[in-house]
């Protein structure tokens, strides 16, 4: 779905899918140099890093990359994080002694991501980092150190590339902020 067909919805275009495809192959470009001759393990969070976990493993040219999902949930139907995390789906992957790499779509107040970074570190990895297209530094309410962000952004409502209001708009090939008057 392109902005176009959306355009009621939107106040504003933040990023374009061209922008987000160019960084996200910035940020491929360091991974392989941070991991070189390391195996590494992606972890997407479900649902929000579908788009920016699948581009992001087929931009590295590395064999040694594998992938695994897990689903955390702290939003609800609802704009604002609750800060109380639950586990929907874990993953499948032993962790122990892995190079793990979380894939994230935004990071907005960093509750969940610290919870779920402390929750993997636990499990006996060698590394745990983080990747992130995009972080709301006016919306932190923890410190969160994440080796790979893709964009900082505005503290507004935004959807699309996997980011969704109530479930919609994940397919949106760009981000933008979704007009209040959708979800209030």
């Amino acid at each position: 779905m392109e902005p176009a067909d959306v355009r009621d919805d939107l106040t504003e275009v933040l990023l374009t899918e061209q922008q987000i495809h160019e960084k996200l192959a910035e940020i491929s470009r360091r991974i392989e140099t941070d991991y070189a001759g390391r195996s590494i393990l992606l972890v997407g969070v479900l649902r929000g890093a579908v788009m920016v976990m699948a581009d992001l493993a087929r931009e590295l040219k590395s064999p040694e990359v594998e992938m695994d999902w897990m689903a955390v949930s702290s939003y609800g139907a609802g704009t604002q994080s609750s800060g109380v995390v639950r586990i929907l789906k874990d993953l499948d992957t032993d962790l122990t002694g892995r190079h793990v790499l979380i894939v994230e779509d935004i990071i907005d107040s960093g509750l969940t991501l610290s919870w779920l970074r402390a929750n993997l570190e636990s499990r006996g990895t060698a590394s745990v980092e983080i990747c992130a297209l995009l972080r709301k530094p006016d919306a932190a309410k923890v410190e969160v150190d994440v080796r790979y962000v893709g964009f900082e952004i505005p503290n507004a409502f935004v959807v699309g590339y996997g980011l969704d209001y109530a479930e919609k708009y994940r397919n949106l090939r760009a981000i933008g902020i979704l007009a209040p008057h959708v979800y209030t």
